[in-house]
This record gives C-alpha cells, structure tokens and sequence, in this order.
C-alpha cells in the first residue's frame, strides 16, 4: 500500500512541471520568427548602408597613407640636404668627426629613401652619386692630414730588408696642432675619430701596422745592434734607429723588449692613446682605444716573430744554464703587462708568455731536435769512411757518476773505457772482458759517431730533470729507430751495386746491435728510477739490427751467386772438350769466375771480421765448385781427350780457388786461412773425387769406391759413381764387372 501512495505523490508533483516546460516551447517558437523577420531586414537594408560607409573609409585611409608617404620623403630628402649642408661647412672648418657624422646620417636617410617598394625616384640616383662624391673627398681631406700626422721615410721598395735598410727607415709623428686648428681637439683624434665613423679606420690601421712590422719591429729583432734613436723637434717627433755595438748572432729577449716597450711608447703617447668614438656620458670606461685596435691587427705577427727569432735562440743547450732562465721569463712578464697598460694588449698570458715559461720542455725539445738532426747528418753521409774496430776498442765518453751518489752528480772528466772493462752484472759474477766483445772489422766513422752520440746524451739525461731525462732517453731510442728506417732506404743503390758497402753495413749492424745489448745498462740507476717498470733498455732493438745486418748481406750473396753461376752458363755443359772452341769457352768461364771470387776477397778484406769472411767466400767458392760438380756428372759421354782437359780445368780451380782467400791486409798471414779452405768449402772433397775419377782405371775406381767404404762412397752415390763410368769407359767385360761392384 505505501509503495502506490508514494508513486501517486511524485507522479502529482511531476504532471504541473510538464505543463510549465510546454508553455516555454511555445515562447520560444514565437521568439525564433521574431528573429527571422529582423534578419531579413538587416540584410536589405543596413546592410547597403553599412558598404557605402566602409568604402568610403578604406578610400580616406589610401588618402591619408598615401599624403603620409610622401610626407615622410620629403622629410628624408629634407633631412638629407640638411645634413650635406652641414657637412660641407664642418667640413670647410676642419671639423672632421663632425663632418663625418654627417655624411653618416645622409647616408641613413638615403638608405631609408631606397628602402620604400613601389616608389622609385629619379633624383635617389642623382643623390647616390653625390655622396659617392662627398665621401670621396672628405676621405682625401683625411688622408691628406693623415699623411701629415705619421710620416714614414722609407728606402727605395727594390731593396730586401737588411740591416743597412733599417738604418735608413724613419717614422715622424707631428706632436702640436697648427693654431688655427685648436678647437677641433686634437688633430690625431679628430683624423682617426673621423676614420672611424666612416669605417675606413681599419684599413687604414692595417696597412700602418704592417709597416710598423715591416720597418721598425721586425728588424729590431733581426738585428741585435739596432738602437731606437729619438728626437723630439718643435712640432715633430723622430723616430729612426743607430747601430751600436758588435753585431751579435741573436739578441738577448731582455734588450729587445726593452727596444719595444720604447717603440710603443712613443706610439702610445704621440698617436694611439686615442679612444675611437666621441665621448659616450654613461659609458666612459668601456670606449675601445686605437692602441687595442692596432694589437689586435699585430700582435699575433709580432709574437710569433719574437718566439721564432728571440726566445727560440735564447733556449739553452746544457742544463746548467736553465737557472738563468728565469730572468727571460720575467721580462716576458714585465713587457706584457707594460703592453697591457698602454692598452696594446688585452686578456692574460699570450702565447709569448706561455713559449717562456715553458722553458723546460723547449730545452728538453731542443736537446732532442738537435740530437736527431745530428744523427741524421751522420746517418746520410757516406757509409765508406770506414775506421778500424778491435775487440780492445771502446768508446771513449767521460766517467759515469757513482750509483751511490745519489742526485748531485759530480762528473769526472777522466775519460773511462766502457765496454770491455770488466762488465759488472746484476749477480756480481764477473764475465771476462771478451763476453761482450766484438771481432775485428771496419765500421763507417758516421756509425762510432752516432754511437758517441747516444752515449753523450744519455750522460746528459741522467744529469736533467725528470721529464728532460725521459725525453732524451726517447730520443736516443729514436736514434736507432731513425737508422733502421733510414738507412737501408737511402744507401738502397749503394748497397745492393756494392759488395764492399753492403759488408760495412753488415758491420755497422753488428756493432750497433753489439752495443745496445750494454747500453741502457750502464745508465740503469739514473734511467730506471724515472722511466716506468725499469723499461731503461735497449735489448729490444738487437735482433731487428741483427737482422737488418744479415739480410743486407746475404742479398749480397745473392747477387754475387748468381754472377757465378751466369759466368759458368757460358761453359758449354763442359761438353766435348776435344772441340778447340768449347774448350775455349769453359776455360774462360772459370777464369772469369776465379777474377770475379780474387776481386771480392780484395774489396772484402780487412773490411769483415775474419771468421765472416772466410765463411762467405767459402760460401761462393763453394757454388762454383758445385755447379762444375753437377754439369761434368751428367755428361754421357767423355773421351779421353776430354777428360785429360777437363782435368786440367778442375786443376785451376783447386789450385787458384784457395788463393782467393786473403782476409788479411799482411800476405803471410793469409796462408793459414788458404790451408782452412776445405773446412769451408762444402764440396771441396767432392770436387777431388771428381778429378781422381777424371785421371784413374777401372781399378782404382773400384778401389776408390771399396764396398760403398771408401772416400769415394762418402761423397758421390752409387747411380752417379756408374754413370760416369759409363761416361768414361767403352762398354767391355771389364766394365760391366766393375759396375757390378759399384752399390
């Protein structure tokens, strides 16, 4: 019952609510047709009304822009006449900053003028031309004072620069304005001020910069015995120089910035101290003066050339002088900051100031520079100046300090052998002193120089600061590593047309690699402490000179090997030695190659240790010997005849070949490498067997051969013993029984 009693309730509440919203429809409904009936008015009516109004606007609005447009031309054409007017009279009364800032502002109102699209006048060209004009000349005007202010008494253009040049170089500044010019400021102001506005000032400062370069500091730098000289004359100031004194090499930096701190400060005082625009109420501090601008353009210049040609020089060599050093660095210091306070310079520590103080690195790079130099000079030069070297030879190089004593080093001047000295080893166990030692030979002069070279460096790094000490030590590396590059590549003709040079090279590998296994050991307390992990060596190095030594020659040997072996092509196969003409040609085959082993046993001797030289011409002989081995065994057929002269042939060899072995300049001496030869001739037994086969029966063959026992078995096989009998003997039962024994 009370749910229906509730919805009886609302549904009462809800019907008035509906009639209220269906009356409002209604209201609306009317509304809307009231709208429609007043837009259909306004769009007849008011509308047509409305555009005549906005028509007639827009029209006064074109009027009004249009009579603004030109009025504002007029104005500008106004403005500009004004301004060229005032020019000219500024202009007549030497009011040149004036004058100028006038020309600036019709150039403004012309630039505005030319500006304006869709309205081209024809007298804007008329006007251009005749600021051209007025620029033009006020700028004659100017350069003409200009010309007056700063007068440069040069030599003739034709003449280069030499001191006799500098001497007759002036630079004149007047010093007093001319009465009738007083109220315009001075005149130095008003010119360059003037300059200024019209932006020509820069050029104009460039091209005196350059001749203040070119004619004043440069030459104060190049020529020590250069003074400054000046002369103040009423209304002008001097500026030339003198020569005095002796006409050193290079000045010291202490004189020359002296002689410029003089220079910029006549300048200073007569032209530059001179701010580039007028006076500014608000900003009085901040107004760039021409000195800035002037340093800006020549400074950089300028400091290079005193780094180049004055602080580069004033670098030490030895390190006792690095002490004095310092006074160069203060006078560095001292120069810029005058230069600084006359305004030449802004900002901190230029790069002259950074390059002196940096002196410990340049010395260090000097040091180095030079050492490299002096390495590549000796390595460049002839390698044939040769000088003798012996196991006892050392070089000699002042004592080497104490290990004990520490940090202040006294150097000994006595001079102490080196190497072979007893060599002291980390465990004290004393080596004889011929361990290290290295055989007789010739190296070139230029190589004991570079080695002298890298021991004196050394000697200098162990006495140089830390970081020069490892610099050095470097560059003594570089030294060898320069050799290993250089050399082979520069002496590349030489060396493969040369057999003589090619054994000097070999020797100068040698030697080198002989002494880096040492070097870096006598200099180890010093080096070791500095250079990380005890790296103080040169071990390294040796195998690479070792090799670089090896492969040169044996090249060599290649090349020789390959004459020989040229020389017997042209032997006929040692063939038919019963034809006159063959016999000829393989008798001059070894005669040929008999001269070319006697002419290297002459180029060769005195020149490679002994032992490599008997082992190398042991080597050639050897190629002969085995080649003529060869061609006789594979003949098929020799007649008696024939083997009598291929006897006779095989005899020279024997006889002479030995005799090619002279390693020594003293003959007698030579006679106990000659009996050694067979030691070093591989195939010299061989070579006998052949020519006791040439001469000898069936029997003696057999004999010789004694069951694969004897000395003939040791050095042929058993097809070639066979084949050569078949070569020599007519088939019989004789010889087939013998070569049945032969196995």
């Amino acid at each position: 019952g009370e749910v229906c009693n509730m919805i009886n309730k609302k549904y009462n509440e809800f019907l008035p609510s509906m009639q209220s919203a269906e009356d409002l429809v209604l209201q609306v409904d009317g509304l809307s047709s009231n709208i429609d009936l007043l837009k259909a008015g306004i769009e007849t009516e008011v509308q047509r009304d409305l555009n005549v109004a906005v028509a007639e606007f827009s029209e006064l609005k074109q009027q009004l822009e249009r009579d603004t447009l030109v009025l504002s031309i007029l104005k500008k054409l106004q403005e500009f006449d004004t301004a060229v007017k005032e020019y000219n009279t500024a202009l007549l009364e030497k009011k040149y900053v004036a004058a100028a800032q006038q020309l600036e502002k019709a150039r403004s109102s012309l630039k505005m003028l030319e500006s304006r699209k869709g309205f081209e006048l024809k007298i804007l060209k008329a006007l251009g031309t005749e600021l051209t004009v007025q620029t033009q000349n006020i700028l004659y005007h100017l350069g003409e004072e200009w010309q007056k202010l700063a007068v440069w008494k040069l030599p003739p253009s034709k003449e280069s620069s030499s001191l006799e040049s500098a001497m007759r170089s002036e630079l004149h500044l007047r010093t007093v304005p001319s009465k009738e010019e007083d109220i315009a400021g001075p005149p130095v102001a008003s010119v360059l001020q003037a300059f200024a506005v019209l932006g020509e000032l820069h050029t104009k400062l460039k091209i005196f910069g350059q001749l203040l370069l070119k004619y004043i500091l440069k030459p104060l730098i190049s020529y020590p015995s250069l003074q400054p000289f000046t002369e103040e004359q009423s209304d002008v100031f001097i500026l030339r120089f003198t020569s005095e004194g002796p006409n050193l090499d290079h000045s010291s930096p202490m004189e020359v910035f002296d002689k410029m701190k003089l220079i910029f400060e006549v300048l200073h005082k007569y032209l530059l101290n001179v701010p580039l625009e007028q006076p500014v109420e608000d900003k009085k501090e901040s107004r760039v003066t021409l000195a800035e601008l002037l340093g800006d353009m020549i400074w950089e210049e300028l400091s290079d050339c005193l780094i180049q040609n004055c602080l580069v020089n004033s670098i030490p060599t030895n390190s006792s002088k690095l002490e004095q050093y310092i006074e160069v660095i203060k006078s560095t210091e001292e120069f810029e900051k005058a230069l600084k306070k006359m305004r030449f310079l802004k900002g901190d520590t230029t790069d002259l100031l950074k390059y002196a103080r940096n002196v410990n690195s340049h010395f260090a790079n000097k040091k180095c520079q030079d050492v490299i130099v002096a390495a590549r000079n000796l390595m460049t030069s002839e390698i044939h100046n040769t000088v003798k070297i012996s196991p006892d030879s050392s070089v000699a190089l002042p004592r080497l300090p104490d290990p004990g004593a520490g940090d202040h080093l006294k150097m000994q001047n006595t001079s102490k052998l080196l190497h072979n000295d007893v060599v002291n080893l980390e465990n004290e166990t004393k080596l004889s002193q011929y361990t290290f030692s290295l055989p007789t030979c010739r190296i070139s002069s230029s190589v004991e120089q570079l080695m002298e070279l890298a021991y004196q460096t050394l000697l200098e790094a162990t006495a140089s600061t830390d970081q020069c000490c490892i610099q050095l030590f470097y560059s003594v590396r570089n030294i060898f590593q320069l050799f290993y590059d250089v050399v082979p590549t520069y002496h590349k003709e030489n060396l493969q047309k040369l057999p003589q040079l090619a054994a000097i090279h070999h020797n100068n590998c040698m030697y080198i690699a002989h002494h880096l296994l040492t070097l870096g050991h006598q200099f180890r307390y010093r080096l070791t402490n500095i250079l990380c992990d005890g790296a103080a060596t040169f071990v390294d190095l040796v195998p690479g000179f070792r090799r670089l030594g090896m492969e040169c020659f044996l090249a060599q040997m290649r090349v020789q090997k390959g004459e020989i072996l040229e020389r017997l092509s042209s032997a006929r196969n040692f063939s038919n030695m019963d034809d006159e003409e063959n016999y000829c040609a393989a008798n001059k085959a070894i005669r040929q190659v008999l001269h070319q082993l006697k002419r290297l046993g002459k180029v060769w001797q005195d020149v490679l240790p002994v032992n490599v030289y008997c082992k190398a011409m042991g080597t050639l002989l050897n190629t002969a010997l085995s080649e003529i081995v060869t061609r006789i065994a594979a003949l098929e057929d020799i007649s008696a005849e024939d083997a009598d002269r291929l006897y006779s042939l095989c005899r020279t060899m024997v006889e002479e070949g030995p005799q090619v072995f002279t390693p020594l300049p003293e003959d007698d001496k030579n006679k106990k490498y000659q009996e050694e030869v067979p030691v070093y001739v591989q195939k010299w037994m061989t070579f006998k067997e052949l020519m006791i086969i040439l001469q000898a029966n069936l029997q003696e063959i057999v004999d010789q051969w004694a069951d694969g026992k004897g000395p003939l078995a040791a050095e042929f096989s058993a097809a070639e013993v066979k084949s050569l009998i078949r070569a020599l003997f007519q088939n019989t039962e004789r010889r087939a029984a013998a070569l049945a024994k032969i196995k």
